[in-house]
């Protein structure tokens, strides 16, 4: 697969573990965004983000880089955190259920996973990316 995803989340979180620091963040957010085309294509990945219903995902995200990127970071990276639940967090649950099957901790994952479809509703991964 590609190296961009996860390197783009290890500078995130680098990012945010340094006191909000500009340069990981915006590094973070690069390598975030050329990880995700190269792993479902540039085309898909265009489509994704111009789809109707993503576009105030995708509003927000990009805000959120650009606010990083005006010395605004904590407050960036608040607004891109809300992009990037709008964006993908239909594919929570999938993730959810990968990681209840994880040894040990798994069991409670799927409850909690349980009491959280139940609180909103129950959606299930309408519009991924793939």
């Amino acid at each position: 697969m590609s190296d961009g995803l996860p390197l783009g989340a290890f500078f995130l979180l680098g990012g945010v573990l340094m006191f909000f620091d500009r340069a990981m963040l915006a590094m973070g957010n690069i390598l975030f965004i050329c990880g995700l085309a190269l792993m479902i294509g540039l085309q898909k990945t265009v489509l994704f983000f111009t789809r109707r219903p993503k576009l105030k995902g995708t509003a927000a995200f990009t805000s959120g880089i650009v606010l990083i990127l005006l010395r605004w970071p904590v407050i960036g990276f608040l607004v891109e955190l809300y992009g990037i639940f709008i964006l993908f967090g239909d594919f929570f649950a999938t993730i959810g259920n990968f990681a209840g099957n994880i040894p040990v901790v798994g069991p409670y994952i799927q409850k909690a996973l349980f009491r959280a479809s139940e609180a909103s509703g129950g959606r299930r991964n309408a519009e991924l990316p793939v």
